[in-house]
């Protein structure tokens, strides 16, 4: 019972995704993002060997749709599976299996495809894609958590939320600049926002310290923790 989207910035060209569950920790199950390759979600009854066959796939050259078929076909139990694609060109594909919980669904916009499963109602997938597209002056990670919100607001989960997530790549860049996770809160998307808040400002100090750590900022201090 997971909520999520992935999105594409036509500005910058980053892309990444946000996601929100009632299960603890499932950042790390369900969202899988690589600089060279893209976006894969794999949730509901998650497989994250399944992140990996798509994220592959995608480096293989592959685009949305073929990428989704690879990962039905990867799995005996994709029925149990909601899958979900961006590819580098910002073309996206889903699949919800029949026997994830309802509501369930999938909606799909320019370069964006929210998808959700055990939800409190059939709107929230089509809240979640108004939000990322009604903040399209806002930054991508804030496009992406402005999703969830109005997932949330919409109804959200049929289950109280526990855990969320927050990926994004940029070209160019060889890591993930942003990659945050709330494993285990009462309030995980505002949490999640929070978190990104206080790290917006650090992320490229310490993608500096990767790439050119003789350049780079000693440290990445937060205002008023010293």
């Amino acid at each position: 019972m997971t909520f999520s989207i992935a999105g594409l910035c036509p500005r910058t060209g980053a892309f990444g995704c946000a996601m929100a569950t009632s299960s603890m920790a499932a950042g790390a199950r369900a969202t899988f993002v690589a600089p060279d390759a893209g976006v894969v979600l794999s949730q509901a009854r998650s497989d994250p060997r399944l992140g990996e066959v798509g994220l592959a796939r995608l480096r293989a050259g592959d685009e949305a749709r073929t990428v989704i078929a690879a990962m039905v076909a990867a799995s005996p139990h994709a029925a149990w599976r909601q899958l979900a694609v961006l590819d580098l060109r910002g073309r996206t594909a889903a699949n919800t299996g029949e026997h994830c919980t309802e509501a369930k669904g999938e909606r799909f916009g320019d370069g964006v495809v929210a998808v959700g499963n055990g939800l409190a109602n059939g709107s929230v997938v089509g809240a979640m894609l108004e939000g990322f597209m009604m903040a399209a002056d806002r930054t991508l990670p804030d496009r992406l958590i402005a999703g969830l919100e109005a997932g949330l607001a919409a109804g959200g989960e049929a289950y109280p939320l526990r855990s969320s997530a927050l990926k994004v790549a940029r070209p160019g860049v060889p890591l993930l600049p942003i990659d945050l996770r709330v494993d285990l809160s009462e309030t995980p998307i505002a949490e999640l926002r929070r978190l990104w808040v206080m790290w917006a400002p650090m992320s490229e100090g310490y993608v500096q310290r990767c790439v050119d750590p003789a350049n780079s900022p000693a440290a990445a201090l937060i205002e008023g923790h010293g």
